[in-house]
């Protein structure tokens, strides 16, 4: 990790942080508070972020790349609940404000950098600017709703309707998410989206 105000890329990466959709609207004094709370991390394909179950809890901006939520049980098993990408977030916040350990993992799907810090500066940033406070927890209640719909899709939509759906939704990331990952989103085999991709016509 490198903070933010000594990294060799640091003009680079405040152009990036600007474009985050969170953090576009900030008067110049807020940023010239958040900025120097913020270490920027390198993150190879595969490495944890955070792991679930952890109790040191941080925030994420995505700058480059992609991550994941993901759940599992003891028998390792895995469920993928989202992916973020440039100009999204990450968070602990609702562990943090539940006081429970954090119920996911987020890992990264390619190689990714983020400008990140520890939720306890991020919630005293917060409460020293409710506007902004307001619009994070908003943000979070839409994801929030968004891993709830996607978990009520996979049990209520057949196969074609899964994949239709997040055509629909997300076409944002269309030819960015790997065929396994998003195969394994989707509750799909990769021989069984393939074969959906061909009759549905390409899309990703």
């Amino acid at each position: 990790m490198t903070a933010l105000s000594s990294h060799p890329q640091r003009n680079t990466i405040r152009l990036q942080l600007r474009q985050c959709l969170l953090l576009a609207a900030l008067r110049r004094e807020q940023w010239e508070q958040l900025e120097p709370l913020l270490v920027v991390g390198d993150y190879r394909k595969g490495d944890h972020l955070v792991h679930q179950g952890d109790e040191e809890m941080e925030q994420f901006f995505i700058l480059d790349g992609m991550v994941k939520r993901v759940v599992s049980n003891p028998e390792g098993r895995e469920m993928i609940l989202r992916f973020a990408g440039e100009t999204e977030m990450d968070t602990s916040y609702a562990a943090w404000r539940l006081r429970t350990p954090i119920p996911y993992s987020i890992v990264a799907v390619t190689r990714a950098r983020t400008a990140e810090l520890p939720m306890p500066q991020w919630v005293e940033f917060l409460d020293r600017h409710t506007d902004l406070k307001e619009h994070f927890e908003y943000e979070v209640m839409k994801l929030m709703s968004e891993v709830m719909a996607h978990t009520i899709t996979l049990h209520l939509l057949d196969a074609p309707g899964r994949l239709s759906r997040f055509r629909r939704k997300h076409s944002d990331l269309a030819g960015r998410i790997p065929k396994k990952e998003l195969a394994a989103y989707l509750n799909l085999t990769p021989e069984t989206l393939s074969r959906l991709k061909r009759k549905l016509g390409r899309f990703f």
